[in-house]
């Protein structure tokens, strides 16, 4: 069976990418995810917080109150824990990428143009064969209206993508009025991919201290539905290429990204759950579905169950929320 496939125009052996994780922090893990069959591995995130505080734009703003209000240190991470700050970052991407043979895709995560246009600059000097964008951005000023939102993003992309010549790829959530045509203009920005979708982690309320503690779930099998549905949408209609995050824990969940239209499945939680060696199993559960299908290559199977080429389509619009309410 031929796994290859080819995203933001890199090659790839197989389809199965590690998505951004504290795994890619150490050296040996990703030799020994390489090792295992993945395609790539997108690193941690380099937050657009640590690019600020070496421009030491935000330090005062984060000090600023907590003798006063204690509880408000709750609230911002000691970003000394993030163990790569920006120079650090730079360090441990030519490190990688000397260390294996797969494509290194780096990740930067926050909302502004900032710094970011100077360390995309230098993610691609350090060897980076590719860059997601991971916009993560909650709107809580009932002021800012959804095409602020959009224009911010829109402009990012476009900021980025014209200063470096490395592929650029955006992460962002699907809680957009018109997702469709909102990934189409991110496409139209200049984005060689779109990477569906983020999750945004919600915070909890502890009942007995009566405070909001923020908390981080791994992801499940049940979270990959949307992504499917929004794959199969675009495909066909977007010029880049789509990746699915979220979601992506057995083989099967691997081969329904691809027969919506995915280029890619990312993957970290199962990783996280079962471990590196994980990978290899997930595969070998690829090839045997594709043998008992008769498909020989990943490029046969893509796409085939996209809206554009089944044959009820309407199974991705609002006709079929009325066939499931009444199917119960």
């Amino acid at each position: 069976m031929d796994l290859s496939t080819e995203y933001l125009g890199l090659p790839l052996k197989s389809p199965l990418v590690i998505s951004s994780s504290p795994l890619a922090k150490d050296v040996d893990k990703v030799r020994q995810i390489e090792d295992a069959g993945a395609g790539a591995v997108v690193l941690h995130s380099l937050f657009e917080e640590q690019i600020l505080i070496e421009e030491k734009q935000l330090n005062e703003n984060l000090l600023q109150g907590t003798e006063s209000f204690a509880e408000a240190l709750n609230y911002f991470p000691e970003l000394t824990r993030f163990h790569h700050g920006p120079e650090g970052y730079l360090a441990h991407i030519s490190d990688i990428r000397s260390a294996v043979d797969i494509p290194v895709i780096a990740s930067l995560n926050g909302i502004s143009v900032g710094g970011w246009i100077d360390y995309a600059r230098q993610i691609e000097a350090a060897g980076a064969d590719a860059l997601e964008l991971n916009l993560y951005f909650i709107p809580t000023d009932p002021a800012v209206m959804g095409t602020q939102v959009e224009h911010m993003y829109t402009v990012l992309v476009k900021e980025i993508t014209a200063k470096i010549k490395i592929p650029v790829a955006v992460k962002l959530s699907p809680y957009f009025s018109a997702t469709a045509n909102m990934l189409r203009r991110i496409d139209q920005a200049g984005a060689k991919g779109l990477v569906l979708f983020n999750r945004f982690y919600q915070p909890d309320f502890d009942l007995d201290r009566l405070e909001v503690n923020p908390r981080i779930v791994l992801s499940s099998s049940d979270e990959l539905t949307l992504r499917l549905r929004w794959t199969a949408i675009l495909s066909g209609q977007v010029h880049c290429d789509i990746a699915v995050t979220g979601g992506v824990h057995t083989s099967d969940d691997v081969i329904k990204t691809i027969l919506a239209g995915a280029r890619v499945a990312m993957m970290t939680s199962a990783v996280l759950k079962h471990g590196i060696p994980y990978i290899g199993d997930i595969l070998s559960g690829v090839e045997a579905w594709m043998e008992k299908k008769g498909y020989s290559s990943v490029q046969d199977m893509r796409g085939i169950l996209s809206m554009k080429k089944i044959a009820e389509p309407a199974a991705y619009v609002r006709s079929n929320y009325m066939k499931v309410l009444g199917s119960y």
